[in-house]
């Protein structure tokens, strides 16, 4: 399986320019220079920024530069500290992964928006292709869109190697990224074309006591590792069907690294044969789970990434429930940081 050199050990900024409140005020003050400096020094060597497309266009199309500025600035700060970046379209016209909106994969004039958002993006940064790489959408929900999906790929990346010819673009598949789904991509539409996935399983363990989540008690907790059955009978518990399909797939005795191994198999396997490289674009734990058992899942989970050579951005810098430099983290971030 191909390496993705550059982007090996990274973290994302979610909340900053998107899944935020949309004014200067938040965008100047959540992230600053010396965050990106404290990224550098803890020896990553990449970071994932989250926007939304309201930050850069109006509903009639319109540039926003003062959006623009700001992914200006990130990406000087990123010179300035050795950082390479990906600029990851979180959110656009038509579609939320967090909102159920999903008109975007059936009208043409929300699609035409996206790859016109796109050709302005890669006229702006291609140049940059040493250093920032794109990311065309992030957690495409519905599985019914797959094929759909795969066609507005197929339109947007040769609208972009208009001006980017050799940018690297990242590519997820549906139900949110799923590491499971990433075989019913297309094949890779360039030899600088990435399959990217993100991963938060168990579910039931990474986002226990989630407030968002409907039938999620607020005081719920669980351990890990557990054996799979205790997982299963919580998941089916707690969270919507299709959470338990993981287990149904891959079958499992105990939920650890082995369950982490089955679970990648077929995206590496898709990769080898297809002749490109894996990014995992998020991975995490939110802060209501104990310390030892969010230690106890990062080492396993960086041990599967070291061993296959996946590429990765955990989830997330501040805030937004998983922000590792918040409170919760204090006493064991300095061993998370190593085992990004």
């Amino acid at each position: 399986m191909n390496i993705f050199t550059g982007y090996q050990r990274g973290i994302n900024l979610g909340g900053w320019l998107s899944q935020c409140e949309n004014n200067r005020e938040h965008y100047d003050s959540f992230i600053r220079e010396n965050d990106i400096r404290r990224i550098s020094e803890w020896g990553l060597d990449h970071i994932r920024l989250p926007i939304d497309y309201e930050l850069v266009r109006t509903d009639e199309g319109n540039n926003i530069e003062e959006g623009f500025a700001y992914i200006d600035r990130c990406l000087e700060w990123c010179g300035k500290y050795k950082l390479n970046m990906i600029l990851d379209l979180h959110k656009t016209v038509g579609f939320s992964f967090d909102e159920k909106a999903d008109d975007f994969f059936r009208s043409t004039l929300l699609q035409d928006k996206f790859i016109s958002l796109w050709e302005e993006l890669s006229r702006r940064y291609g140049e940059y292709n040493n250093r920032l790489s794109f990311e065309l959408l992030n957690e495409v929900v519905d599985e019914n869109v797959a094929d759909i999906w795969n066609d507005i790929v197929r339109r947007t990346i040769p609208a972009i190697r208009e001006h980017a010819p050799v940018t690297k673009i990242l590519v997820g598949g549906v139900r949110n990224n799923s590491v499971l789904w990433v075989s019913k991509l297309d094949e890779p539409y360039d030899e600088n074309t990435i399959y990217t996935f993100h991963f938060y399983e168990p579910l039931i363990f990474t986002h226990q006591s989630a407030y968002w989540v409907e039938k999620m008690p607020v005081d719920f907790s669980t351990e890990y590792p557990d054996d799979c059955n205790s997982f299963v009978e919580k998941t089916d518990k707690f969270l919507p069907s299709m959470h338990r399909d993981i287990y149904n797939i891959l079958g499992c005795e105990k939920i650890g690294k082995e369950f982490m191994k089955a679970a990648f198999a077929d995206a590496i396997r898709t990769a080898e044969e297809r002749n490109t490289a894996l990014y995992c674009g998020e991975y995490g734990v939110i802060d209501r789970a104990s310390l030892s058992s969010t230690v106890n899942w990062y080492s396993d989970i960086n041990s599967v990434f070291e061993e296959y050579g996946i590429s990765r951005a955990v989830w997330t810098y501040k805030s937004k429930d998983f922000g590792i430099t918040d409170t919760h983290y204090s006493e064991i971030l300095n061993k998370l940081i190593k085992l990004f």
